[in-house]
């Protein structure tokens, strides 16, 4: 009985090996692709079918009947959804403005300033991007008790305005790491004090962070449903809760519209802020 040694045994050619190389790499690859499009199609096929029963005629969720808008038209016309989207709207918009402002200080207190506390100062401001909403829903609900504050939607302009103020942080905070610290050097060089550094040289660097991180903010507060529905009070009901309760009574073509137009202006608000970012 004889045996074969390593040395006797045929050796593989090189291109035979490299070949061989590329047609795992390519299996891999469409095996890869395959599975990143099925993880897509699981996460939107459901939102692309809740679009489409948005223009269905037939009252009866997937019974599809016809094509129609009545729905739309039935959305705008109804006064609590109206009375809803404004409350939405105010809590969005003053929410985003403060929370951009406080962010984007609190953002270059901590990447260019050094004082005692500013780790555990770093933790707490990024604290709400870790906990669950839950978790910030109740105690900010019982910090307003324990106060004596009514809940009103000047309460849930607080909360939003407290979680708001870590995604701008951190936006505005990863775009001055990134910033060119020489720049704002030869504008103190060529005799510029501090205020007009920030404001012609700094500012300018970091407006598409800023502006980026308040469609971020806008967008959350418009979208936020659970932080909402603890500290909103009488006559402050917004979008969200109301789609809640609405769902309550059955789902109706009628909430199938909210939330596309929902899904479609949060889509608008997140695309910009990413092309802003990636400027």
């Amino acid at each position: 009985m004889t045996t074969v040694t390593t040395s006797e045994m045929p050796a593989i050619p090189l291109a035979e090996q490299i070949a061989q190389k590329k047609v795992h790499r390519s299996l891999s690859s469409r095996v890869l692709s395959w599975y990143a499009v099925a993880i897509f199609l699981f996460l939107y096929i459901p939102i692309f079918i809740l679009i489409i029963y948005s223009f269905n005629s037939n009252k009866v969720v997937g019974v599809w009947e016809g094509f129609s808008l009545q729905w739309y038209e039935v959305l705008f016309t109804d006064k609590a959804i109206a009375s809803a989207f404004q409350n939405s709207i105010w809590v969005a918009t003053w929410s985003t403005i403060l929370s951009t402002i406080l962010g984007t200080m609190a953002a270059l207190v901590l990447e260019r300033y050094r004082f005692r506390g500013k780790l555990t100062y770093d933790a707490v401001l990024y604290l709400p991007v870790i906990i669950p909403d839950i978790v910030m829903a109740l105690s900010t609900l019982l910090f307003f008790v324990m106060v004596g504050i009514a809940l009103s939607r000047y309460t849930i302009l607080i909360a939003h305005i407290a979680f708001n103020i870590s995604f701008v942080a951190i936006v505005v905070r990863a775009r001055l790491a990134n910033m060119d610290n020489s720049l704002e050097e030869a504008a103190a060089d060529l005799g510029a004090g501090e205020w007009t550094t920030f404001r012609r040289v700094t500012l300018p660097l970091i407006m598409p962070a800023v502006i980026a991180g308040a469609l971020l903010a806008f967008t959350l507060s418009l979208d936020d449903f659970v932080i909402t529905f603890f500290v909103s009070g009488p006559g402050s009901t917004t979008l969200p809760v109301r789609v809640y309760s609405m769902i309550k009574f059955g789902v109706t073509p009628e909430v199938n519209a909210i939330s596309t137009l929902m899904l479609v202006g949060s889509t608008i608000l997140v695309v910009i802020s990413l092309v802003l970012q990636r400027r």
